[in-house]
Formats: structure tokens, sequence, C-alpha cells
């Protein structure tokens, strides 16, 4: 299952989205926007932009890193999000298969 994003009304009356976890836990929160549609722009995206965002260390050199909670466990990954694996025996097969019959390259040498 995925994770969700819930949009609401913060204490100042502002628009908000947050992004939960498949186990309810608060991943993220927005800005504040002004009304829902903007709302739901910012939504739209985030889900077109982080699937293959940069990760950027902006922690001072040298920092320790903060060791996660013993409790904590991470998220089982969806069957959906597993790599498909292809047999190397039978993509070999098929390649040559198609350079056989592709017409032929040009060099560009006379």
């Amino acid at each position: 299952m995925a994770g969700k994003f819930e949009v609401f009304v913060d204490a100042e009356a502002q628009y908000r989205f947050r992004l939960t976890a498949p186990d309810g836990a608060e991943l993220a929160v927005s800005g504040a926007f002004s009304d829902k549609a903007a709302a739901v722009a910012g939504i739209e995206a985030v889900r077109e932009c982080a699937g293959m965002g940069l990760i950027s260390d902006l922690c001072p050199a040298g920092s320790a890193p903060v060791p996660a909670p013993a409790a904590a466990t991470p998220a089982p990954v969806p069957a959906a999000c597993e790599p498909r694996r292809v047999p190397v025996d039978g993509f070999r097969k098929h390649a040559t298969a198609r350079r056989a019959v592709a017409m032929p390259h040009w060099s560009g040498a006379a």
C-alpha cells in the first residue's frame, strides 16, 4: 500500500498538505497555500519531482550521524516497487536476433 496525501487547514486558516506513510506516520508537511487548488497543485508538483529528486547533504562537515531509535523499523517495500528480473540468457538471445536482422550501420568511412 502506498502513502497518501492529505489536504488540511492549519491553525492560521491556510491550506497545507501532508504526506503520510501506509502506517499513518507523518513523513512531510507542506508550506502554506492560500487556497485548496494551490495545495492540490503543490501535491502534483511533488508527485512529479520527488521520485527522482537528488539528495543534497547540507550537514556540517565532520558531523556525526544521529542513530535511529531502536524501535524504528523500515517499512516493507511494496511488491509493485520490486525490480523485475529478466533472465540474462534470454535477453542475450533476443539481442543477438535483433542485431542479425538490423539494417547495416553506416560508419561514415569512404
